[in-house]
Order: structure tokens, then sequence, then C-alpha cells
């Protein structure tokens, strides 16, 4: 499956979500829920996925968890936080570049429409 209908699988999990249970959840809780929704939409999901990083010629076994890898081609940053900073973008632009994958969501779950909380952050495109 190819970035694009990934990402919009997992945008229309997440407003189905976000209609159903609203703003003011716990980042786990919506994790959780969104994980289950796309598991049961037919998607391969792997949560909390360690990534190795290079770095100086060394390989370090964990360089960072991501929330969501879904299909193995898109990755899921969940937060419930009031309002984004620029470091939640940064945040997933390095997570694409180190698992060399092109297309990441952050996916704000605390906002009263969810489409405000939807960005779409692509690496090398």
């Amino acid at each position: 499956m190819e970035e694009n209908a990934v990402a919009h699988a997992v945008v229309d999990a997440a407003y189905h979500i976000h209609v159903e249970l609203g703003p003011g959840l716990l980042e786990s809780v919506y994790l959780a829920v969104l994980a289950k929704d796309l598991e049961r939409r037919g998607l391969r999901v792997r949560c909390q996925q360690g990534i190795p990083i290079e770095y100086g010629g060394l390989e370090f076994d964990t360089g960072f968890r991501a929330d969501l890898i879904v299909e193995g081609v898109v990755i899921v940053e969940v937060k419930a936080v009031e309002c984004l900073a620029p470091v939640h973008k940064a945040q997933v632009l390095t997570y694409l570049r180190l698992a060399r994958l092109k297309l990441g969501l952050l996916i704000n779950f605390n906002v009263v429409r969810i489409k405000d909380g939807i960005t779409r952050i692509v690496n090398g495109l």
C-alpha cells in the first residue's frame, strides 16, 4: 500500500475516533484506539517501534520510538496537547529521516475540530 492511501486511512480513522471520543483524553488512549482501529481496517501497525540510528560509524539499537508505523511506510505521532510546538513537527521530520521514510502524520487529538490537529510532514519530496 502506498503512502497516500495509508495516510488517507489514518486520517479517516482519526476523524471517526475524534467524533466519538472527543478531545480531552490521554495521548495513550488515542494511540491505543487508533492502533486497534487501523488493525481492524486490515492495516499492519507497529506500536512504539524502536528505530536504530547510525552516528559516527556506530549503530545504536534504539534511536527513538515511533508511536505508530503503518504498513511500514507512514510514521504517525500522536499528541494530546493544548497546542503543537515547532519542535513536534521537527521531531516527526527527524524520525522520517532516520527511518528513511517519506511521509509522517502528526495528529493532535486535543482540538475542537480534528482537521485542525492533523499535520502532514514529508521527507525529501
